[in-house]
């Protein structure tokens, strides 16, 4: 389980029941149900349903037929639920609960492990800011580069538009810029190529998925294309294979002869010592607040408020991830989750949630501050990332606090996620339980 690329992503089944998950298993990925896989669209009813359709093959299906990448649009082995999970449109530990209530844990081990490599991911990175701090300031050093070098600059636009003569390359690159997504392996594939047969930065690389990915998530990204390179698990790097290629594409393409044969380990400078996140509860009662939605969470009607709040806010614009522009789908995606959630969450609190598109935060969440005399914010505790950099930017100097509600789910996988995933994977019997996902619910 130690090689996930980008998000961890999730890479979840969607093959049609037949019969028994066995039989599912061989004649489905045969005859792959022709929509299994469809647009992303962004609404909580649409990952619901997903989320539905996915949750019979969470199992043994699931395990084994996982990293096979069929190619765009015919990815009917996965459901792709990522890009609402990275949103939190949905949460990792309703997942979860709804997977251990149709399988028992061992046969759901592979799905479940998924779900909290996303976690993992965002937790090593809560106690390692500097890492996240490295890389923005190594992006940007690179596209200036780009600006001066010509060399490099001739290997980056050929890799980002398809033009490296490697098949396999070239056509995930298209993929990823016309659909928005790639399959786990594929990112894997894609992520050792760029960096040990196209000789480029990683960090340019980790940019392009960034830019380009419903899903792209800054923890889980910027950790994994690390981990190519020996940076995550010092020393441990992964070689795109011809062989490895042509198996889990079905011979749909075999690089034999193009690729790089060695993967040397990176080093960098070393990392400050750990540091502790901060999870501070926040006691709300008797304070007239004002409820703040992002796109990083859209599930704000999950937070167990207990008393009403005064206001409702929700900041639509959506955030850059890069001095680089972003696409035109993930420019369009994010915004309209949020447009989604503000419907949503106006029936649930049965109060009006205005949608804010504009690009100055501050000047937004001020004026709103003002117009319902709130004397405090508050929003589910964001990670690191430009969302929390840019929400913390536009309050800095507001004459109310903010305050933000921690999920336990959070709480419970960081303090596991100091050091190697296999930590936290010995612990996840324990943090099902701390989420009340009790072993009596599998059958």
């Amino acid at each position: 389980m130690g090689t996930r690329l980008g998000e961890c992503y999730l890479l979840l089944q969607t093959l049609p029941i037949i019969k028994t998950e066995n039989d599912m298993m061989q004649s489905s990925f045969l005859n792959p149900e022709p929509d299994a896989v469809k647009s992303w669209v962004p609404t909580r009813e649409a990952a619901k349903k997903r989320l539905e359709d996915f949750t019979p093959r969470a199992g043994i299906a699931y395990a084994k037929r996982r990293n096979f990448d069929l190619g765009a649009k015919e990815h009917a082995n996965v459901s792709a639920l990522s890009p609402w999970i990275r949103h939190r449109v949905i949460l990792e530990e309703d997942v979860v609960r709804r997977a251990l209530k149709m399988h028992n844990v061992s046969s759901a081990e592979k799905f479940i492990q998924e779900v909290f490599w996303r976690g993992y991911f965002k937790g090593w990175l809560e106690h390692r800011p500097e890492v996240w701090r490295r890389y923005k300031k190594n992006v940007m050093s690179y596209v200036d580069q780009l600006e001066k070098n010509a060399g490099l600059a001739r290997r980056y636009e050929t890799a980002i538009n398809s033009k490296t003569g490697i098949d396999c390359f070239d056509i995930w690159a298209r993929e990823l810029i016309e659909t928005g997504y790639l399959h786990n392996h594929a990112r894997m594939w894609f992520a050792s190529i760029w960096i040990y047969t196209l000789e480029l930065p990683w960090e340019l690389g980790a940019d392009f998925f960034y830019r380009h990915l419903l899903d792209g998530d800054p923890a889980s990204n910027t950790c994994s294309w690390r981990w190519i390179c020996g940076l995550h698990t010092t020393g441990k790097t992964y070689l795109a294979r011809a062989s490895n290629i042509e198996q889990f594409t079905q011979s749909r393409f075999n690089p034999e002869g193009q690729l790089a044969t060695d993967a040397p380990s990176m080093s960098e400078p070393s990392l400050p010592e750990l540091i502790t996140p901060n999870f501070k509860s926040a006691d709300l009662i008797g304070r007239r607040y004002g409820l703040l939605m992002t796109e990083e969470d859209i599930s704000i009607d999950s937070l167990g408020l207990s008393n009403p709040s005064a206001a409702i806010m929700a900041l639509g614009s959506v955030t850059a991830r890069s001095v680089l522009p972003l696409s035109c789908r993930v420019e369009d995606f994010s915004p309209a989750l949020v447009k989604d959630g503000a419907v949503r969450i106006e029936k649930f609190y049965n109060m009006s949630c205005s949608v804010s598109i504009e690009d100055d935060w501050h000047m937004a969440i001020n004026e709103w501050v003002k117009e319902y005399s709130l004397d405090c914010v508050v929003t589910p505790r964001l990670m690191i990332g430009p969302v929390r950099t840019r929400l913390q930017r536009a309050v800095m100097d507001l004459n109310v606090p903010l305050f933000e509600i921690s999920r336990t789910y959070d709480r419970a996988v960081t303090k596991y996620a100091k050091r190697g995933f296999f930590g936290l994977k010995k612990k996840i019997p324990n943090i099902l339980m701390e989420l009340g996902i009790q072993a009596t619910q599998c059958h």
